[in-house]
């Protein structure tokens, strides 16, 4: 999309008012005022009528228009030099433009279309008394009024559109598209979603492909009967090094798209949900100490000391609570369920009672992921980027202990590998059954509902009028209808991909720490997710409101998780081949139980040495940043000599010699 591009009819937000009973004076209608302001705002709005609510279209604005909002947020983009600085409309031509053309992306797009929404304020120095359907709202000198309709109940919701033209190529190309299994269109995604789904997408499908290794040698251990104790630690050897490995070359091919999407990151750091605002806790924030103590140095140190072990201690208490919690009611609830699994005979009867488990589990998580958000309210967080990944390690805690405390105490009891298989059978059919049920038909059946409501609603309105059958004829009225996608556990600092990353990480976790026992894992796995890529994206063209954009350089915490269950995987897997190794239960360090010991020390070595041996950058991309940061060095060491040579800088000593 070029400049010109940008200026075109391209559906970008809605804006949901109530319809009005009756017609106000349009000088004084809040609604008619609204729209004023909006069109005074630059940008390109109309109104379309539904079945029960009003919907502003924000058709679109000029670029100049979004370049003057950029700068007044200050958002920092990616120079013709390498360098990312804050965006100035007077120097456009100085700034990268995006894969198509177009000079921001949707997130920035996004963000300054909000910015000019809410930036509607009463620049008056007295109130402006609105009205609605014979309401009078008080709209206060310096207020927002998009805020005050919104705290009215006026206006119900803000949410971005789809755009027809790129949806429907999107669902041919990548959600319909079944014979490329794991090929998708990243680049597309990314204009059309942003960075973040883009990101998970991307993880997805190289996640896929590379499980196909795995899988393949899954089945044959299944199939062949190699008639050998040995297979199993020479299987168990190559999947960690196959985890690593992949872990590795994920971080490298984050980077080459983060370097093709002129997106930039902090190598070796981990930026994780890089967002375009910043969001401090109920504590003090830097700013208001460096206000409040000035020039004290000493009164400084003090006050930033004493927020930053304060905020330490709130989160280990927050920590104890949810481990806690864990101990004291999931810990019994666990062991409860693998008693009545061991007396339960009947095959039918233990899925039964596997999808019992499996659902409860689901609801009591989600209740505990609530109540961990209510916990980290009160933390000390630089950004939205650091509480969200405290929210994710406190959530994954949760789900771990809840999906492997019971497969860990049957492994201790019964010490059998075909009592382990059959649950974890069980376990990956009735959670993948219920997963796709929930996840998929769930929404859709919630929107069908909402749709037959409202048709209902306004039958029953117009009582036995002749207009027919009343239906939908607007096309935003249907997105409005539709579910947000956001976390199960809540939307405040997660959005949907919440629980997608979270679904990758507890199958990678139940397909590593289990290995030897069941290696047709991997093979279930891969199928599954070949299925879930082309879901997913028929979920969130199709069935979803389309999800607010949102910035992320890498995967975030979620990679940290990803490598805690590595590690968890070498020492679970060499006590599953202990406990095969020792059937006689004697616990004699004898030569097959010593190599399994130096085995377990060998890959935790191991899996440290590949993480360093393989660069987390490919060359080409660690060259054009050394390339862009030398050249931005010349151009401001040239910038500096002219400075001095003109006399803004100098030695007078100097000047007098000459």
């Amino acid at each position: 999309m070029n400049e010109q591009g940008e200026e075109r009819t391209a559906f970008e937000i809605a804006v949901v008012v109530p319809k009005r009973v009756g017609k106000e004076d349009e000088r004084r209608d809040c609604v008619d005022v609204l729209l004023t302001e909006f069109r005074k705002a630059g940008l390109t709005v109309e109104t379309v009528g539904g079945l029960s609510d009003d919907f502003i279209k924000v058709l679109g604005a000029p670029v100049q228009t979004l370049g003057r909002a950029a700068a007044e947020l200050q958002i920092r983009k990616p120079t013709r030099i390498g360098m990312e600085l804050r965006f100035q409309w007077d120097e456009v031509d100085a700034f990268v433009r995006q894969p198509d053309g177009s000079l921001f992306s949707w997130c920035e797009r996004f963000h300054c279309y909000r910015h000019l929404l809410y930036g509607v304020v009463n620049k008056s120095d007295s109130a402006v008394t609105l009205r609605f359907d014979g309401k009078d709202i008080q709209w206060e000198a310096g207020e927002c009024l998009l805020k005050k309709l919104e705290t009215e109940g006026i206006v119900k919701d803000v949410f971005p559109l789809h755009d027809e033209t790129k949806r429907k190529q999107l669902l041919r190309s990548w959600a319909l598209n079944w014979r490329d299994l794991t090929t998708q269109p990243i680049d597309e995604i990314y204009a059309y979603f942003g960075t973040k789904i883009a990101t998970y997408f991307a993880f997805l499908g190289m996640y896929t492909r590379w499980l196909l290794f795995p899988a393949a040698l899954g089945l044959i251990l299944h199939l062949v009967d190699f008639g050998s104790l040995w297979v199993l630690p020479v299987f168990f050897i190559s999947i960690i090094l196959w985890a690593v490995l992949f872990l590795q070359f994920w971080k490298r091919k984050n980077a080459a798209l983060l370097t093709r999407w002129q997106v930039s990151y902090a190598v070796g750091a981990d930026p994780g949900n890089k967002l375009l605002d910043m969001e401090w806790s109920p504590l003090k924030s830097p700013m208001d100490i460096i206000k409040k103590w000035g020039s004290d140095n000493k009164k400084l140190k003090e006050a930033f000391q004493r927020d930053e072990w304060l905020g330490h201690l709130l989160r280990f208490r927050n920590d104890a609570v949810i481990i806690l919690s864990i101990i004291c009611l999931q810990l019994p609830f666990e062991l409860a369920y693998a008693h009545l699994y061991e007396i339960t005979q009947p095959i039918i009867l233990k899925y039964m009672l596997t999808a019992a488990y499996l659902l409860i589990i689901q609801y009591l998580t989600k209740t505990g992921g609530k109540f961990a958000v209510k916990l980290i309210k009160n933390e000390s967080y630089e950004s939205t980027e650091y509480k969200a990944n405290s929210l994710i390690y406190k959530v994954f805690g949760l789900y771990f202990m809840q999906n492997y405390i019971g497969l860990f105490y049957n492994v201790l009891l019964h010490r059998d590998f075909s009592i382990l298989r059959q649950i974890l059978i069980q376990r990956l059919i009735v959670t993948q059954v219920l997963d796709n049920l929930i996840e998929n038909s769930l929404p859709y059946l919630k929107y069908s509902y909402k749709k037959y409501r409202a048709v209902r609603s306004k039958q029953t309105g117009e009582k036995g009028s002749s207009t027919g059958k009343a239906k939908f004829n607007s096309r935003v009225e249907k997105e409005f209808l539709k579910l947000s996608y956001s976390a199960s556990i809540g939307d405040e600092v997660e959005d949907g991909l919440f629980d997608e990353f979270l679904e990758l990480a507890l199958q990678f976790g139940m397909m590593m720490m289990f290995a030897c026992a069941f290696p047709l894992a991997f093979a279930f796995a891969a199928l599954h997710n070949v299925t879930e890529i082309r879901a997913d994206a028929l979920k969130l063209l199709a069935t979803l409101k389309r999800p607010v954009p949102r910035a992320a350089a890498t995967i975030g915490a979620w990679l940290n998780i990803f490598q805690f269950l590595i590690v968890m995987s070498i020492c679970t897997n060499c006590a599953l081949l202990v406990c095969l190794y020792d059937q006689e239960r004697k616990w004699k360090i004898e030569p097959g139980l010593a190599a399994i010991l130096v085995i377990e020390h060998l890959l935790l070595l191991m899996k440290f040495w590949l993480s360093r041996f393989v660069p987390e950058e490919p060359a080409w991309v660690r060259a054009n940043r050394v390339k862009n940061a030398a050249h931005a060095q010349d151009m401001y060491s040239e910038q500096l000599l002219r400075s001095i040579s003109g006399g803004d800088i100098g030695d007078p000593k100097a000047k007098k010699m000459e």
